[in-house]
């Protein structure tokens, strides 16, 4: 048996590094691109395989037909290596059967038409035995489909290393380690497959390109155990911040410096009701809501303030941050957009306020009420008025703690919103107003049966039952209306009573209690509580010749089935929306006043 020659050797040595690196590879499926890494290695290994039998076979024919068998790993390695770059740097999206199914057309071609004898001499237009000082090769004349697969595959290598090149200025070392490699594992046949085609090698039909695979191979081998490549990918990075960002509760816009719309998240798209396809490229004047004030709120450049703004849950309360997007130039690109829902953290500060109020002096002042009087019971056990504002004062104690109750419970973030009809809502705080003054004459308008929030109910039961019991009169009158249009339902509640204290408003207006102004209880925060919690909005007004209206304006509940919106639309609530930024309660005439 005859001895090898030295360039069967080396490509030897090719074969089993590109073998080693293979079978690593392989061994890491399914990590991002191991895969693809093993079809690229096992190409290198297929070319350089048959081309030692290429070299060691003594005839023509023989050659002929080992050149064309080396196709198949030939076309092997673009494909492989176009793919393990998508998918390692995390564009795996790409890689679909479809796509590698349409790269695969060409390579196909070229395997096919070496298959069939290469008839029309596409791929070599005229083979000959070359006698070298190195060995015996068979010099090829390249044919037109030679040329094209070429070009082909400089074009998918290409394509390939853009995203690992990005690697390559990436901050974490490890994957400026392996994209480095990787390169270099490429770029080596390259260069090789270069110098052959521009005649660059002085010995004829020898084509260097196989044999630099024991460069790409060590390449590539010392990506694997140094730098961790494929069990260290860059590939779960990239989707953790695709994730982050279509997963962030608070929602997110992009606009261009043109004022497009380049992007937002899923949370935007629910929030407001946005069809995320139709929005993109769209004005941002007509798609990010208050756009307006939200540029006011760049240009002054000061902390974010809150923004009413209404979306799918009813208003509520969004503190809006812009944050430029600056190029490695210093350049900005873009502006990301942010609304941060702070309504759950004001009405949890208002409450923290009232709640001390309520302890610090309403308790205190109902405590040493008892206390004095009970001092006045020591001395003279038969003092009627002293038992009698004890127990008044007991009572406004133990009314006080029910209240605080429900305040507590009417937030309990473990407790899932429920929704119940209108008219059962309506119903339930007629009836807490009848119970509360039984000889007052209560009048309830139309009522449709929409599905609305449950914690309605408890708004309602408070100004029903706070309209018939502040009220002096022998005959108190209350009538309670309800209209939905729009998927919003404006309930109504008129009295004829002496009217509410014109200092509780401003409390309620600026949402704020300091030691000198605050409420006079705690009934009228636990309604705009109520209304802040379900994206509703309150106002008041005085009712001719005496009394009050109060107009409640909540969204129809959504999750119910009698009445929603089969639209989702979310349009802009009946009343006024500029309301302080803290989302409190409104005085102004309603549409419907005086009723």
């Amino acid at each position: 048996m005859a001895a090898l020659s030295p360039l069967s050797v080396a490509l030897l040595v090719a074969v089993t590094v590109g073998l080693a690196g293979a079978i690593l590879a392989w061994r890491e499926r399914p990590e991002p691109g191991a895969t693809w890494l093993a079809v690229l290695l096992a190409g290198q290994v297929w070319w350089a395989t048959f081309l030692v039998f290429e070299l060691e076979a003594a005839t023509l024919p023989a050659k002929a037909l080992w050149y064309d068998v080396q196709w198949v790993g030939v076309v092997a390695i673009p494909v492989g290596w176009l793919f393990f770059a998508l998918a390692y740097t995390g564009y795996d999206r790409y890689v679909t059967p479809f796509s590698v199914a349409l790269v695969s057309v060409v390579p196909a071609a070229t395997v096919a038409v070496a298959a069939a004898g290469d008839p029309g001499n596409l791929l070599a237009v005229d083979r000959v035995v070359r006698e070298t000082v190195v060995g015996t090769f068979l010099d090829v004349v390249p044919g037109p489909l030679y040329y094209i697969i070429a070009g082909y595959t400089y074009l998918l290598g290409a394509a390939g290393s853009v995203p690992l090149i990005q690697l390559i200025r990436d901050d974490a070392r490890p994957f400026r380690g392996q994209s480095a490699a990787l390169l270099v594992g490429t770029a080596a046949p390259w260069a090789g497959s270069i110098a052959y085609l521009s005649g660059a090698i002085p010995i004829p039909g020898l084509d260097p390109t196989p044999l630099v695979f024991v460069i790409s191979g060590v390449a590539y081998l010392l990506a694997l155990s140094r730098f961790r490549l494929l069990t260290l990918a860059p590939a779960p990075r990239r989707r953790a911040r695709q994730l982050v960002f279509e997963q962030l509760h608070d929602p997110v816009f992009v606009v261009g410096t043109e004022g497009l719309l380049v992007d937002l998240n899923e949370s935007a798209a629910e929030t407001f009701g946005i069809d995320r396809r139709a929005a993109i490229g769209e004005s941002a004047s007509a798609v990010v809501p208050r756009y307006d004030a939200v540029s006011d709120v760049d240009a002054e450049g000061d902390k974010p303030r809150a923004i009413p703004i209404v979306g799918r849950d009813g208003q509520r309360p969004y503190e809006v941050t812009v944050r430029d997007v600056v190029d490695d130039h210093d350049r900005t690109t873009a502006r990301v957009i942010t609304f941060h829902d702070v309504g759950a953290y004001l009405g949890q500060q208002q409450r923290l306020n009232v709640l001390n109020r309520v302890f610090r002096h309403d308790v205190r002042t109902e405590t040493n009420l008892i206390q004095g009087y009970a001092e006045q019971l020591r001395s003279d056990p038969t003092d009627e008025r002293a038992l009698s504002i004890i127990e008044k004062s007991a009572g406004r104690m133990l009314e006080l703690s029910e209240r605080t109750r429900t305040a507590g419970e009417l937030f309990d973030p473990t407790e899932e919103s429920e929704s119940a009809p209108l008219t059962d809502v309506v119903d339930e705080a007629v009836a807490e107003a009848r119970a509360a003054a039984p000889d007052a004459r209560i009048d309830v308008g139309r009522v449709a049966a929409v599905p609305v929030p449950a914690v309605l109910e408890v708004v309602l039961g408070n100004l029903c039952t706070n309209a018939v019991r502040h009220n002096d009169a022998e005959a108190p009158w209350m009538r309670i209306d309800a209209a939905v249009a729009d998927g919003w339902v404006e309930v109504t509640v008129a009295d004829d009573g002496p009217g509410i204290d014109p200092a509780e408003y401003d409390v309620l207006d600026r949402g704020t209690e300091t030691p000198l102004r605050h409420g006079s209880g705690i009934g009228l925060w636990i309604v705009k509580w109520g209304v802040d919690h379900i994206g509703g909005r309150i106002s008041f007004d005085e009712r001719e010749p005496t009394g009050t209206v109060v107009t409640v304006c909540v969204p129809v509940d959504r999750s119910g089935t009698p009445g929603a919106d089969p639209d989702g639309e979310s349009p802009d609530p009946p009343l006024d929306d500029s309301a302080p930024t803290d989302g409190s309660a409104s005085r102004g005439p309603p549409p419907n006043a005086g009723r």
